[in-house]
């Protein structure tokens, strides 16, 4: 009960306090779509800039680790598609479906409950992770739907690659994700830290970045509605929450046998409910919105009590 308290509840609290004032009135949508787009757009990707400019690459990049994740991430993916396909959704839809059972809340909740859990030290293979999570998931989902909407138009596999690539070069989380690898390859070749106030205004921004995100998604939540097919949402659910953490752990643990550290990262990483953007990219597209929706709501909520359940099979 402890780890419930202190652990999962205060970073809910904080989603939920956005809630109730979107709820009662208190906030705008205009507000919370400012707040959004300040920190997803700017603080959020300084935060991942800071953070993979001060990793240890040697250290921090554990394939093992990776690997496990991914492949979890991946047959969710795969899983997503089909079960969709067998409900009777459409290339386009399934492809949706299947991304939000692709894409963890890996920052936006990973990161605050597995420091909460394990202090600061143990987010160095959560910010790993991350490093590659929005360019290879976007990469994926992309390249997925343009196969699915070319298929049959005579578009050429270069031109599906490439649109892929430009959608996931102007995302903001990558663009943070690369000038932080910019960052510390400069700072590596000259060998000097970056200038203080520099470094002093990213921190400022840094921290800014998961208490306003936090407090954002609960405004944005607040929109959504539990409406469409309930059977989709349930087995975005299922997968999001059950199957990707335990393909992640089995793989970490048994097989892999990484270490105490990365398994932590990994399994939590894995067991975070869809993020803001599932919706997102189902948006972009104009298909599966309120599955996507639904799903991002009920799988935050019910996640209280299974990432306290995956906490207390970890180490």
């Amino acid at each position: 009960m402890s780890v419930l308290i202190d652990v999962i509840l205060p970073v809910f609290l904080v989603i939920g306090f956005g809630y109730v004032v979107a709820w009662r009135g208190l906030f705008s949508e205009g507000a919370v779509d400012g707040l959004m787009r300040f920190a997803q757009n700017f603080a959020v990707p300084v935060l991942l800039a800071r953070s993979i400019a001060n990793l240890d690459l040697t250290q921090s990049y554990n394939w093992a680790m990776m690997a496990a994740f991914y492949s979890g991430a991946l047959i969710s993916f795969a899983i997503g598609i089909t079960g969709a396909r067998m409900i009777g959704r459409n290339g386009p839809e399934s492809v949706a479906i299947g991304f939000a059972c692709l894409f963890s809340n890996s920052l936006l909740l990973g990161v605050p409950i597995t420091e909460r859990a394990y202090g600061t030290d143990a987010l160095s293979g959560n910010f790993a992770i991350i490093s590659v999570h929005s360019p290879f998931l976007y990469t994926i989902g992309i390249l997925a739907m343009e196969m699915v909407r070319s298929s049959g138009t005579g578009t050429s596999l270069g031109r599906v690659g490439l649109n892929a690539l430009i959608g996931v070069l102007r995302t903001p989380l990558v663009i943070g994700i690369l000038t932080g690898f910019a960052i510390k390859i400069l700072t590596t070749l000259t060998g000097q830290p970056l200038p203080h106030p520099i470094r002093e205004g990213m921190d400022m921004m840094a921290r800014a970045a998961l208490p306003a995100a936090l407090f954002g998604l609960g405004g944005v939540l607040y929109r959504y509605r539990p409406e469409g097919d309930a059977k989709a949402i349930a087995m975005v659910t299922g997968l999001s929450l059950m199957l990707h953490p335990a393909i992640t752990y089995g793989l970490a643990h048994f097989a892999f046998k990484v270490d105490t550290s990365a398994l932590r990262s990994a399994t939590l990483t894995a067991a975070m409910a869809p993020g803001v953007n599932a919706y997102l990219f189902a948006n972009i597209y104009g298909v599966a919105r309120r599955v996507a929706a639904s799903a991002v709501l009920i799988a935050t909520a019910l996640s209280i009590l299974t990432i306290w359940g995956w906490l207390a099979i970890l180490p």
